[in-house]
């Protein structure tokens, strides 16, 4: 740019350990000398938001020194403080707790002397702020922290992993257009939110102009049992649509998640043995590649929660087909391993294939913090010792129980023989759901009694008794 000759850009793709991937680029002219470099962004956008709320009480200096990894589009809030720290402060930064609250109180207190001769009022007031700021980060006041990230690449360390953190709950969430927007994404206003989640199913059903017949071949067992076993959901969505009897899917328009151009989602209702009615759903852009399935429950909601256990024994149990809820969470006591409901998404694939998620996707993406070149001798030698105890289950050393807890029943394992009564390696338990568990899945609020199936509104309901 100086002289407007040709120089050389060279670019070194890394690691930062604890962080995430970056891109170095590096640009020098040999006629004039010029020189300049910078770091961006290398990662990916996650496929859903991630929101991190971490309880800290008070006098546990411990909790104040978790890592925390805040990248550029994630907010920090401290409900107690009405206090927010937005994407564009500390952005692609790595601290503790303690770290971020100590920094934002170093900010604020930065113009405080200019700020008193200018606006008094202000100033006292934002004094009283900083010292209840400070008291949270010394560990003197209990407080709640939460990291919302809508791109997902945000993390606090948990203290506890591999087992669950009883101060530390994370959740995933769909991103709204709004934030699709701010991420880079084209977002059409006109036509924000999910359009298939508008569209009824009557409305999808009546509309004969919006559905066409696809065309299809024979039964496709054996590649759909392939894909499976890859853990390929677009390839069994594709297989189960190529093989589907015309007459049963529906095509009806849709969005791209992506660029905001219409595209076409297709849709198909099939009932899988030993399980219950599901809905096969699949979107293609052809203006920017993108493709998206999804594996929906069908039917009612159930009474009551299922847990599912299977005893793997032999080569035949890695082998058997799994379907994992958004709603179902993982356990393997043997090795007191604990994934929360929402971890890993909604997935179709084997056993093998969910132990080989767990260990490649989730442990080496939300656990980066362990595997840096800064981890202290003793926490590296338990990952590691816990990672080897997990690739051993594949090679099934011993018998080992993989067990999926899905508070709507929405989870499944298949058997290995014609009868699920006669597989004694695989057992199913109903329970009843706690108010707790109903209450996040939004079931609290809804009457599920009425004969005809419909739903109503629990405070309705009510009104009518008591009129009646």
């Amino acid at each position: 740019m100086r002289c407007h000759q040709n120089g050389i850009t060279r670019f070194l793709l890394t690691l930062i350990p604890h962080f995430r991937k970056i891109l170095l680029s590096a640009f020098e002219c040999p006629h004039c000398g010029e020189r300049n470099n910078e770091v961006q962004f290398a990662g990916e956008i996650q496929p859903r938001g991630c929101c991190y709320r971490l309880e800290v009480p008070s006098g546990d200096p411990k909790m104040l020194n978790r890592q925390v990894v805040k990248s550029e589009s994630a907010t920090i809030k401290i409900p107690e403080l009405d206090f927010e720290i937005p994407p564009e402060a500390q952005r692609g930064s790595l601290s503790t707790v303690e770290g971020i609250l100590v920094r934002a109180a170093d900010e604020l207190q930065a113009l405080q002397e200019e700020r008193k001769k200018v606006d008094p009022q202000t100033a006292e007031a934002l004094d009283q702020f900083l010292l209840k700021l400070k008291a949270c980060a010394t560990g003197d006041s209990s407080f709640t922290f939460i990291l919302d990230d809508p791109a997902g690449n945000s993390f606090i360390e948990n203290l506890y992993a591999p087992s669950p953190d009883p101060s530390l709950s994370i959740k995933f969430y769909e991103r709204t257009p709004d934030q699709q927007a701010t991420l880079g994404y084209s977002v059409d206003p006109s036509q924000s939110g999910d359009h298939r989640e508008g569209t009824s199913m009557e409305q999808i059903s009546g509309a004969s102009d919006e559905v066409r017949r696809e065309p299809h071949g024979s039964v496709g067992a054996t590649a759909a049992h392939r894909a499976i076993a890859q853990s390929n959901t677009a390839e069994i969505v594709d297989t189960v649509f190529r093989y589907t009897a015309p007459e049963e899917v529906m095509t009806f328009p849709s969005t791209c998640g992506t660029c905001g151009i219409a595209c076409e989602t297709r849709m198909f209702v099939t009932k899988i043995p030993y399980f219950q009615e599901v809905i096969v759903m699949a979107s293609t852009c052809d203006a920017c590649g993108y493709r998206n399935s999804e594996l929906k429950p069908g039917g009612r909601v159930p009474e009551k929660g299922k847990r599912i256990s299977l005893t793997v024994r032999n080569n035949k149990d890695l082998s058997r087909d799994v379907i994992k809820s958004d709603t179902a969470g993982v356990k393997v006591p043997e090795l007191d391993l604990e994934l929360a409901s929402g971890t890993l998404g909604g997935v179709v694939t084997t056993v093998e294939g969910l132990i080989t998620k767990i260990s490649e996707v989730s442990l080496e993406r939300v656990h980066g913090f362990t595997f840096g070149d800064s981890l202290d001798n003793h926490k590296r030698s338990k990952w590691e010792d816990f990672k080897a105890r997990l690739d051993k289950l594949l090679s099934l050393e011993e018998p080992w129980t993989l067990i999926l807890d899905d508070a709507l029943a929405n989870s499944f394992i298949a058997p290995v023989t014609e009868d699920i009564k006669d597989d004694h390696q695989l057992t199913f338990e109903e329970y009843e759901r706690s108010w707790e568990q109903n209450e996040e899945l939004g079931l609290n609020d809804i009457d599920t009694s009425s004969a005809d199936g419909a739903y109503h509104s629990t405070d309705t309901t009510m009104q009518v008794k008591t009129e009646v």
